[in-house]
């Protein structure tokens, strides 16, 4: 019946394998098998380049075993490991109250492991795009109970069940290129294994696994690698060449089509041809000796050979007990030689394998014990498993397909198409922090909304299981957006006040700064900002808003032949009152800046802050004040007196003399008395202390100096 019938296929880079086997009792007994080769270069490297010319195979080779078989509507697949992606996982189980544990128990640990994988894998930064990968296949690494290790766990009792498994991970083009070659024949994928999965089952069954073993598939397009050891498989791997870098070297070498390349290779292993006859694109007949053939080769052999043990190191860190070859690639020339020299292992110990007895199949036809037959054999077998399936579902109206992993649910779809649920919900916006005269105030930002899931257009939550055929549409929630403010949010706006600057009135308004810079109520803040505002209080700050700053505009002189500036303040008051750039200023004060002005020789100088000494003396009865330094001064080349202005760019020479001992002239000179002035012929007598003197006499502090002038 229809129903008890398996159908696997093999879609190979060079060629299609098909099988259909009906499960009898415990095995399963092949009814039919057929085998196409690709027209063209449809596939490389394990990937489906050309689909509708692969379907077409695929739809030969259906069509051929559906002439014995009857309808064929689903298939089992297995995939090579091209850019393949190995995570090993745990889980566990509280095995507690489940009593004896069945085999639906061990399958719900082992996917409950995948899941674990496949969070992984979306969680991790190991691939660019995690959605982007299917899970294709796993193998269980070991089974403990109690920390005990044991081969299953199927028929134990115990508290605690674990597992640890490697499941591997292709990606969606490799898969969804394989699916869109099926649909387009009608065939629905029932089960994905990996091909080295596939052919493991097949030559190293689970009493074997305990030696360090190697299971090389070498088909035409990779080289896909499996290792077993310690009772588990213990990791896969895949080299992107095989058997067609043999046959291009050969089409390079003599000129040959590809397909006539790949005729040459396949003779090379026959003992009873010495010499292979072809024609080269060029329409030559050419007759070479087969050894010569193998001699040109020798080279790519061995370049494949250390790619393929370069793998094998890389998984196992040592050489394998063993090396087991299969697929059609193995039977390249010299190979096995080869990878046992790259290995440094014994050469026996590299073999090519045929699958002359594989348990759980019966009666394999002669056609089939061939290492390019192992794997479409382990595809059928496994096809009568619990491997992997599909389920389909539309998540946002895109099509998702989802392995069946056992009550799958809607967080389930959105973690195989990378969505992170977490991202789900909308976020608060983040608030924003600003510090207003020294003190600081947080600002939140606004709420976010939540997230809307529907399954089958109800509203239903994450945990909802899902079915074939659902269709589940996610809105994600927005998250909070970060508050808006300006200046005139957050400060209290002062009333201003009034002033009169030079009999004009002013209105003084608050001074507003965020990072000490002037701004408007309408600036924007943003985090961290630092704002100030208060009213203006000096009077420095008074004239600065009010634009009455009295410009100081420096004068230059020529001093004893150096260049200066000399900087002339303004003057202010205040209510009639002096005042300083920093007197406080309050409302109807009454505010006058003075005018600038040149300043005096006396300023500019400073003589009008030197200190000066002198003595005192009675100069005809009266007080006189005699300076013990005196000071010359020539402006403009004219002398000058310290109360004169110094006119800007003036040139000045001053100097000053220190006279410890005044004479009678110096008294003279303190009290103006200049004898240029008296009449012509007069007479002038000085007496010091009332002794006549002389003009250089010396004075002293105290003394009395009596001049009498007298006439003709």
């Amino acid at each position: 019946m229809e129903k008890d019938l398996l159908f696997a296929l093999d879609i190979g880079t060079r060629s299609v394998v098909g099988l259909v086997g009906e499960k009898v009792d415990n095995s399963i007994r092949i009814i039919a098998s057929e085998r196409l080769e690709h027209h063209t270069r449809a596939m490389m490297d394990g990937q489906i380049h050309d689909v509708p010319e692969v379907a077409n195979i695929i739809a030969q080779v259906k069509a051929k075993l559906e002439a014995s078989c009857g309808p064929l509507r689903k298939v089992s697949v297995a995939a090579a490991g091209r850019a393949l992606c190995t995570i090993k996982s745990n889980a566990e189980i509280d095995a507690g109250e489940r009593g004896i544990l069945t085999a639906s128990d061990e399958h719900s640990l082992e996917l409950a492991a995948i899941q674990s994988a496949q969070h992984k894998l979306a969680t991790s930064n190991t691939i660019t795009d995690p959605t982007s990968y299917y899970c294709v296949g796993y193998s269980v690494v070991s089974y403990t109970l109690d920390n005990t290790p044991l081969k299953t766990l199927v028929g134990q009792r115990g508290k605690t069940a674990t597992i640890e498994l490697i499941a591997t991970f292709l990606p969606r083009q490799v898969i969804d290129s394989l699916q869109s070659a099926l649909k387009i024949v009608n065939l629905e994928m029932a089960t994905l294994t990996l091909e080295p999965i596939a052919a493991i089952n097949v030559l190293i069954p689970q009493t074997m696994r305990h030696l360090n073993l190697a299971l090389v598939d070498i088909g035409a397009g990779t080289s896909d690698v499996a290792l077993t050891k310690d009772g588990s498989i213990t990791g896969y791997g895949m080299v992107p060449c095989a058997g067609d870098e043999i046959t291009e070297a050969i089409s390079q070498q003599y000129l040959l089509d590809f397909n006539v390349a790949e005729k040459v290779k396949r003779q090379l292993n026959d003992p009873e041809n010495q010499t292979i006859c072809f024609n080269d694109v060029l329409g030559l007949v050419q007759e070479v000796p087969t050894k010569e053939i193998t001699q040109r080769i020798e080279r790519h052999v061995a370049e494949l050979s250390q790619a393929i043990a370069k793998e094998i190191l890389m998984l196992n860190v040592t050489p394998p007990q063993a090396v087991l070859l299969i697929g059609g690639g193995s039977l390249t020339p010299m190979l096995a030689e080869a990878l046992a020299q790259s290995l440094d292992i014994p050469a026996p110990r590299v073999a090519v394998r045929r699958p002359d007895a594989i348990e759980g199949i019966s009666q394999i036809p002669d056609d089939l014990c061939t290492p390019d037959a192992v794997t479409p054999l382990g595809i059928l077998r496994l096809s009568a498993s619990r491997t992997l399936n599909f389920i389909n579902v539309t998540l946002n109206e895109q099509p998702l397909h989802l392995f069946n992993l056992g009550q799958l649910t809607i967080a389930d779809a959105l973690l195989a198409a990378g969505i992170d649920i977490r991202s789900l919900h909308g976020r608060p916006g983040l608030g924003i922090t600003i510090t207003i005269n020294e003190e600081t105030h947080f600002f939140p930002g606004t709420h976010g909304t939540p997230s809307l899931i529907e399954l089958n257009g109800s509203k239903t939550g994450l945990s909802e299981q899902i079915k074939e055929n659902d269709t589940i549409k996610v809105i994600k929630g927005t998250s909070g957006t970060v508050p808006t403010l300006c200046l005139r949010d957050v400060v209290n706006v002062l009333p201003p006040y009034t002033v009169s600057i030079n009999d004009e009135l002013y209105d003084i308004h608050p001074i507003i700064t965020v990072h000490g810079i002037p701004a408007e109520l309408d600036t924007l803040l943003a985090d961290r900002d630092h704002v100030t505002y208060r009213l203006p209080t000096t009077l420095e700050e008074v004239l600065t808003v009010t634009d009455n700053v009295v410009e100081i505009t420096p004068y230059r002189y020529i001093i004893n032949g150096n260049e200066r500036e000399y900087n002339v303040w303004p003057k202010y008051s205040i209510n009639g009152t002096s005042a300083q750039s920093t007197s406080f200023v309050n409302n109807d004060d009454i505010i006058i800046t003075g005018v600038l002005s040149e300043p005096t020789v006396e300023e500019l100088l400073g003589l009008d802050n030197y200190e000066e000494n002198f003595i005192t003396v009675l100069f005809n009865k009266t007080k006189c004040s005699v300076p013990l330094r005196r000071f010359t001064i020539i402006m403009n080349d004219k002398p000058a007196q310290a109360t004169d202005t110094a006119h800007n760019n003036s040139i000045i020479n001053f100097s000053c003399t220190d006279q410890e001992h005044p004479m009678v002239t110096d008294v003279l000179l303190a009290a103006d008395f200049d004898t240029k002035t008296l009449p012509p012929g007069s007479t002038v007598k000085i007496h010091l202390n009332k002794q006549p003197t002389e003009y250089t006499s010396l004075v002293k502090s105290g003394d009395e100096i009596d001049v009498f002038v007298t006439s003709r």
